[in-house]
């Protein structure tokens, strides 16, 4: 299924149940975890997207003595091409599963390109405590060693494991368990891609052994002010642009960004969201219009603080711990809420901030 498709999932052959085992969900959105290449040697120039969430789940000897299965191919795309659109057929499908008192847990298999975007998301607007597990892969189906496997046998692994409910939305890769907040990509194409900067993983896999060592203490889930109604099947969340700072900076994509239509604005300032001079005049205009500005950061790591007297009393909000790109989906959903400037930077400060 393509992302044009994506509103309408497809439902797969329902297998014989044991009465013994818990059942989860499994639901495929594409990425290389379903990606083929034209040699065994291959490990990148693949198509993502290419095998369904049935012929992950046939690859995995073992999955269908952990759990009983249910299958929805929700799209079949490479995550770089992630749209509101499959995002909203996402959420839909993940709370009807969620609802489901049969159903005791949900694993979403996803491209890692825009995964902790995913995860963050659904972080925020998923209403349960039941635990919601995305997986990929770093390696095609294809690949001599590929990674998807043993990946997809450890995320069904954690959905069942009762330690699980109520640590929010989880990442499993790489024998690792993330949380959805912290995790991010850190390498283009190592199997140990995905790491949480500086408070690491909640927990690991081991020799098939769930084992979890601590938790997130920013609120998530239920906990969050957001509703899945954000991403209903006919909303598009608002455009919040990411402006990228950098040497010789001049404003000329601030300003282009919001006159094509931006709502909102991420600065991914340098070092701890530093403004060079000549962008500044261009983010204090936005904020006379009313457009919300984010100071995170292009570093790694680390958390954005007030700096400099000037950005704070131009009314700039920081970004707190989050990357741009997860500052970005908080942003908009704090849009699509309606929420006034005070709301928003009241949001960020409890749910991005590590001072609460």
């Amino acid at each position: 299924m393509n992302s044009d498709a994506a509103s309408a999932a497809s439902f797969l052959p329902e297998r014989k149940m044991k009465e013994d085992l818990p059942t989860i969900a499994i639901l495929g959105t594409g990425g290389t975890i379903a990606g083929k290449a034209g040699s065994a040697s291959a490990t990148t120039g693949y198509v993502p997207g290419s095998a369904t969430v049935e012929d992950l789940l046939a690859s995995v000897p073992g999955l269908e003595d952990i759990a009983n299965l249910t299958s929805v191919q929700v799209s079949n795309i490479g995550s770089e091409d992630m749209t509101d659109e499959i995002w909203a057929c996402l959420v839909k499908e993940t709370e009807s599963q969620l609802k489901d008192p049969e159903v005791a847990g949900v694993v979403i298999t996803h491209g890692t390109d825009t995964l902790e975007e995913t995860a963050f998301m659904l972080n925020q607007v998923l209403k349960s405590e039941k635990p919601v597990v995305l997986v990929g892969s770093m390696r095609p189906a294809t690949s001599i060693s590929a990674d998807g496997p043993m990946n997809l046998l450890n995320a069904a692994k954690v959905a069942t494991t009762p330690e699980a409910k109520g640590k929010g939305v989880l990442v499993v890769l790489n024998d690792e368990i993330h949380g959805a907040r912290d995790v991010i990509k850190t390498n283009t194409t190592n199997c140990d891609t995905f790491a949480s900067p500086r408070l690491g993983a909640l927990g690991f896999i081991t020799g098939g052994r769930v084992s979890f060592f601590k938790e997130s203490t920013r609120p998530h889930t239920l906990k969050t002010p957001f509703t899945s109604e954000l991403l209903s099947d006919h909303k598009h969340l608002p455009i919040v642009d990411i402006i990228y700072a950098h040497s010789n900076g001049d404003g000329r994509l601030i300003k282009a960004a919001i006159q094509s239509g931006a709502k909102g604005i991420i600065y991914a300032g340098m070092g701890n969201g530093s403004i060079h001079c000549k962008d500044l005049p261009e983010l204090e205009k936005a904020l006379e219009e009313g457009i919300p500005v984010v100071r995170a950061s292009r570093c790694g790591s680390g958390e954005v603080v007030d700096s400099s007297p000037e950005w704070a009393e131009a009314g700039m909000i920081n970004a707190g711990t989050l990357n741009p790109q997860k500052a970005r989906v908080l942003l908009q959903l704090c849009l699509a809420a309606g929420y006034c400037h005070e709301k928003t930077a009241e949001v960020f400060l409890k749910l991005a901030s590590n001072n609460q």
